[in-house]
């Protein structure tokens, strides 16, 4: 491996745990010399082998795994069927080919103006081992598939992890960079911070095909680790000219998460504790202001971290609170003005955000004292804040946001 694609894995993957360390002392290593094109691209082609359809009558596929409980021992598998319904059984072991389990999950279909999704099927696996390889089986007969994932360490203090942290990926070519860099780095679970597939730059029946060809398109990850899932604008899918206004329809149908393990009342927000790390995750665009369910929710579970078993708190969202691109100046002010100080009060290890297509990284500072009439105008240095890092460049179709504020504060 050339130096150049080392200093881009150092990019997008974080080994979280050297890397955290390496925040609590004030030094988050460099950032990468890697340079992707800033100028808009576009999707992969309709008929490219990345969004190439298995073989079989029925064959499951968009097959993705997360997190189904609150601390690893379970996965939820999601897959979807495009003819009929089919089965929604998961056979599942230890052993390769000898499948010792089953679970039984349900399904359901949507609609989109006049585009209908395939059979969308969700099932819970639970009562896992720790650190322990299972395969897993789901479909029928010649069309059935295998795959195979691995539940993560016991939660403890010491527990090493590998987090890779993606944003705003799309299904470009530079998409598919991403995707291939990130599994060569041997990551075990992506921290995913909004923004999937891009399909609402699509119009009418092509918005869903188009989030048909993402599951697609990543499977050949998602089908093997947990990614952890997180909304972003492109998730709300506001379409008046179809007459559908439903926030998160598409978003919501497709990707479950365990958020009633956390207490959660949305699956938009919720939090999962991973081998050594307590991870939040927040919605960026739902109601996050004083008594609204997400406030209520975000101060209990603040509560609930052990540092003693999980020394890193981490928060993940796609607005970045912090942000010094021309692009989405400011957009995360309200949410900051909100949370900002249970996040210093809770001593918040890292704030992973998307949105703005680029790379940033803050020193530990914060902006509590002014409140409008009096106090600090400006942020100030503090050792409780939270590090701040923007990774919005997955390799969507929009493009690199390279125009940054200067001077920089």
């Amino acid at each position: 491996m050339d130096t150049r694609m080392q200093a881009f894995l150092l990019h997008l993957v974080l080994a979280s745990f050297v890397f955290l360390s390496s925040i609590r002392d004030g030094y988050a290593g460099i950032t990468s010399s890697y340079v992707r094109s800033e100028f808009p691209s576009v999707d992969i082609p309709l008929n490219h082998e990345a969004f190439a359809v298995p073989k079989g009558y029925n064959a499951p596929q968009q097959v993705h795994i997360t997190q189904g409980d609150y601390d690893g021992k379970a996965v939820i598998i999601s897959w979807v069927t495009p003819d009929e319904a089919g089965s929604s059984h998961v056979q599942f072991g230890t052993s390769e080919n000898n499948f010792q389990a089953s679970a039984e999950g349900t399904v359901s279909n949507y609609t989109l103006g006049k585009y209908k999704s395939g059979y969308i099927h969700h099932c819970l696996v639970d009562g896992l081992e720790h650190n322990t390889k299972y395969y897993y089986r789901i479909g029928t007969g010649d069309s059935s598939r295998e795959f195979w994932f691995k539940t993560p360490p016991k939660i403890e203090l010491d527990a090493p992890y590998k987090f890779g942290i993606i944003g705003d990926l799309g299904q470009t070519f530079n998409s598919l960079s991403t995707l291939e860099h990130y599994i060569e780095s041997e990551a075990h679970t992506v921290l995913y911070v909004g923004d999937l597939s891009y399909a609402d730059n699509y119009e009418y029946t092509d918005v869903g095909l188009r989030w048909d060809t993402w599951g697609r398109f990543v499977e050949r990850s998602t089908a093997y680790q947990p990614w952890i899932w997180s909304a972003g604008n492109h998730e709300i899918e506001h379409f008046p000219y179809m007459g559908e206004v439903v926030p998160f329809m598409s978003y919501l149908q497709r990707h479950t998460t365990p958020y009633l393990a956390s207490k959660s009342s949305s699956p938009l927000w919720y939090a999962i504790r991973r081998a050594s790390a307590h991870i939040i995750v927040l919605s960026s665009y739902s109601p996050f202001a004083k008594y609204t369910p997400q406030f209520e929710w975000l101060g209990e579970e603040l509560k609930r971290v052990d540092r003693k078993k999980t020394p890193w708190l981490i928060v993940l969202m796609h607005v970045p609170l912090y942000n010094s691109n021309e692009a989405n100046y400011m957009e995360g002010e309200s949410m900051r003005v909100v949370f900002e100080s249970w996040f210093i009060m809770y001593k918040v290890d890292v704030i992973f955000a998307g949105h703005v297509h680029a790379y940033e990284r803050s020193y530990r500072f914060s902006n509590i004292d002014y409140n409008i009439t009096s106090g600090n105008r400006y942020p100030v240095p503090d050792k409780s804040s939270p590090v701040y890092i923007t990774v919005g460049d997955g390799g969507n179709q929009e493009g690199l946001c390279s125009r940054f504020m200067y001077p920089q504060p």
